[in-house]
């Protein structure tokens, strides 16, 4: 276990929009920052709702996996709509990501996300 946090960064997630990282690791876990459904080779977001969440929700295991876990440590999972009639989209998408395992979560309703994305999510999870 380091002493000191340890950055995350890796070219199959979109690059941070702002003056943060990837994710940081500290005490044997990796706290994701927020993903938006932004395709890392093109930057773009589309404009379709299950695409954003798809993207965002592989953007969240690339970086997982960057820092050295996978999706089966997720521990919880943190999700902005910015409309929350899409709550069942996308928990349909979401259970394409978990399967069997099925971290702590919350689902909020946000006013705005970033680069008028419609989802992002957030995650905390335990290193291999």
């Amino acid at each position: 276990m380091s002493a000191e946090p340890k950055t995350v960064q890796t070219a199959n997630a979109p690059a941070a929009i702002g003056p943060y990282s990837q994710a940081v690791t500290y005490g044997g876990l990796v706290f994701l920052s927020g993903q938006l459904g932004i395709n890392p080779a093109t930057g773009v977001i589309p404009e379709d709702f299950a695409a954003q969440a798809a993207q965002a929700l592989a953007n969240v295991r690339a970086v997982v996996e960057a820092a050295g876990s996978d999706l089966s440590r997720v521990l919880s999972v943190d999700v902005f709509l910015i409309d929350m009639g899409r709550f069942a989209e996308f928990n349909q998408i979401y259970s394409t990501f978990f399967t069997a395992h099925k971290p702590a979560r919350a689902a909020v309703a946000v006013a705005a996300l970033p680069r008028e994305a419609q989802v992002e999510v957030r995650v905390v999870a335990a290193l291999a």
